[in-house]
C-alpha cells in the first residue's frame, strides 16, 4: 500500500476542526461569564462546581502530552514492555494525592499548593515554589510545544516557528479567555480525540498485519514483551 507522508484535505479538515472547537469553547465560556458576571473564583477554579467525570478526564488529559504520545512509543519500541513498571508508581501516588492532599486544599478553599504553602509556613516559602515550578515549567513546555510542532512541520511542511506559535496561541487563547472550565471541557474533546485517534490507529494497524496475535507474535521475537531485562 502506499505509504501518505504528508497531510491530505482531510488530515487538514480534522486538525483545523480540532483547533476551532478548542477555540470555540473558549469563547464560549467567555461569553457566558460575561452574561453571568463570573468571579474570579469562577475564572480561576471553575465555581467549584464541576461534576467528578469532566474533572478526572481533564487530569488525565494533562498527563497526555505530545511526549507522552510520541516519547512513549519510542520508548516501548526500544526498550520493551519493561516500560509499564511505571504504573506501580502511579498505584502510591494517586490514591495519596485523592485522599490525603486534595481533601486538605478543597476544604481550606486554596487556589493552589503555592496559598497553602503560605498559610502553613510564610510568604516566602510559597515564593520559592512559585518561582521554582515557574521555571520548571517553562522548560517543560518549551518541550511540549516542540514535540508536536516537529512532527507538524513534518507532514505539512509548514516550519517548526510556525506550528508553534500557531499552537501555542489557540491554547493561550482559550485558556485566558475562558477559565477553568473552558480548559476542562477542552481537555475532555481533546482527551476523547486522543483515546479514540490511538484506539483506531491500533485496530487499523493489527488488521493490517493480519490480527493482534500477529502483533504480539512478532513483539516477542523482536525481544520487546520483557519485563526484568
Amino acid at each position: 500500500s502506499h505509504l501518505v507522508s504528508r497531510f491530505t484535505v482531510w488530515d487538514y479538515v480534522v486538525f483545523g476542526g480540532m483547533l476551532c472547537v478548542s477555540a470555540s469553547i473558549g469563547i464560549y465560556y467567555a461569553v457566558m461569564g460575561v452574561r453571568r458576571k463570573a468571579t474570579t473564583d469562577d475564572f480561576l477554579m471553575g465555581g467549584r462546581s464541576m461534576s467528578v467525570f469532566p474533572v478526572a478526564l481533564s487530569i488525565l488529559a494533562s498527563f497526555m502530552s505530545a511526549i507522552t504520545l510520541l516519547g512513549t512509543a519510542s520508548e516501548m519500541y526500544i526498550y520493551g514492555t519493561q516500560y509499564l513498571f511505571i504504573i506501580f508508581s502511579y498505584c502510591l501516588v494517586i490514591p495519596a494525592t485523592a485522599y490525603l492532599y486534595m481533601p486538605i486544599f478543597y476544604n481550606l478553599h486554596v487556589t493552589s499548593a503555592y496559598e497553602y504553602l503560605e498559610l502553613r509556613f510564610n510568604h516566602v516559602i510559597r515564593a520559592i515554589g512559585c518561582i521554582t515550578f515557574s521555571l520548571q515549567m517553562l522548560i517543560y513546555m518549551a518541550i511540549v510545544l516542540y514535540a508536536p510542532a516537529l512532527a507538524l512541520s513534518q507532514v505539512t511542511g509548514i516550519s517548526v516557528w510556525t506550528s508553534v506559535l500557531s499552537i501555542g496561541i489557540v491554547c493561550t487563547f482559550y485558556t485566558s479567555i475562558g477559565g477553568m472550565k473552558a480548559v476542562v471541557w477542552t481537555d475532555v474533546f481533546q482527551i476523547c480525540l486522543m483515546f479514540g485517534s490511538m484506539l483506531m490507529i491500533a485496530i487499523r494497524g493489527a488488521y493490517d498485519i493480519g490480527g493482534m496475535k500477529v502483533v504480539f507474535n512478532r513483539a516477542s521475537d523482536g525481544d520487546r514483551i520483557e519485563f526484568f531485562k
